[in-house]
């Protein structure tokens, strides 16, 4: 590696095993941040791409892959003053749509998708947020407006952003309750609602479980979210309820260019509420460099991670 090259992986093609190689350094352009990657997080998102399963992503292979990061700002282009050399920064800024991925040494990222890290949280631990907290908030916030003492039902509330929508909820003011994948909502808007309903319900599985979502949601007032909602569904259930449904793309600002700053405006408020004691992500204790990214891969495909998957670059 020189002065004008890093280190970044390259998803060759479909399950093929990762290619460590030397490429350019990214060059920032006005609007832009020069970031040196400290930890890279994995979604199930990025085993979609490299399987050749994500046509929604519109990332074609060979890529780098890898939305997430967390790192420290090397150079800042023109226009950009919200950021100065060695800030430490976090967000979800590539691996879709043809952008540079995170499984890398360098990213120049669009600095309208960064923000500043919490100062409480660790590089591993920041770059486990960015796409799992703003999907959380972009249904839970921005869609279904949660109110304080409102009753909230996450559906695989255990899962990444299930996590995230129950810290959130429970920040928000909400009275939260959550279920694994198996659980009967029936069960629970019997106990937890004497069969009114839920105020909000996220589906964060998508589905069966977004049907059961329409089943769970209080009449008139009931809002149900879904950032997985790409099935086809039943509408008689919601609109017996005359209640309403929202889907989450949170994908959209990365490959439209629209939207960006409410990414970072997202990000800021995560920061707050992590410095507050009020939000962390729960990362897998199992360390992984960028040489063993297979690995990190593998343990996410396989169900044996506990928590967020994160790939330490440096």
């Amino acid at each position: 590696m020189t002065a004008r090259t890093m280190r970044a992986l390259i998803a060759t093609g479909p399950d093929a095993p990762f290619q460590l190689t030397e490429r350019p350094r990214p060059v920032v352009a006005a609007g832009e941040v020069l970031v040196r990657i400290k930890a890279s997080g994995v979604n199930p998102l990025d085993l979609k791409i490299r399987a050749g399963e994500a046509a929604h992503a519109r990332h074609p292979l060979p890529a780098i892959l890898g939305l997430d990061m967390a790192g420290t700002v090397e150079a800042v282009g023109a226009g950009v003053t919200g950021f100065r050399y060695g800030d430490e920064v976090f967000g979800m800024v590539g691996g879709v749509g043809g952008h540079q991925g995170t499984l890398a040494q360098y990213v120049a990222a669009d600095a309208d998708l960064l923000a500043l890290k919490p100062t409480n949280l660790s590089f591993r631990e920041a770059a486990a947020l960015p796409l799992i907290f703003i999907t959380a908030w972009e249904g839970l916030v921005d869609r279904a407006h949660v109110q304080p003492g409102e009753k909230v039902l996450v559906l695989g509330g255990a899962g990444g952003v299930g996590h995230m929508v129950v810290q959130l909820a429970k920040a928000k003011g909400a009275e939260v309750y959550a279920t694994d994948r198996d659980s009967p909502v029936e069960a629970y808007v019997a106990k937890f609602t004497d069969g009114e309903g839920f105020d909000v319900v996220y589906d964060t599985v998508g589905g069966a479980s977004l049907d059961a979502a329409f089943r769970a949601v209080k009449s008139y007032t009931g809002r149900v979210v879904s950032c997985l909602g790409w099935s086809s569904h039943a509408l008689a259930p919601l609109s017996f309820r005359a209640a309403t449904y929202s889907g989450v793309f949170t994908l959209l600002p990365l490959l439209s260019g629209k939207g960006r700053p409410h990414h970072g405006d997202i990000l800021r408020q995560a920061a707050v509420l992590a410095e507050n004691g009020q939000l962390l992500p729960r990362v897998d204790p199992t360390r992984y460099t960028l040489a063993q990214a297979d690995a990190a891969h593998d343990a996410l495909r396989q169900r044996r991670a506990q928590g967020k998957v994160v790939i330490e670059i440096d």
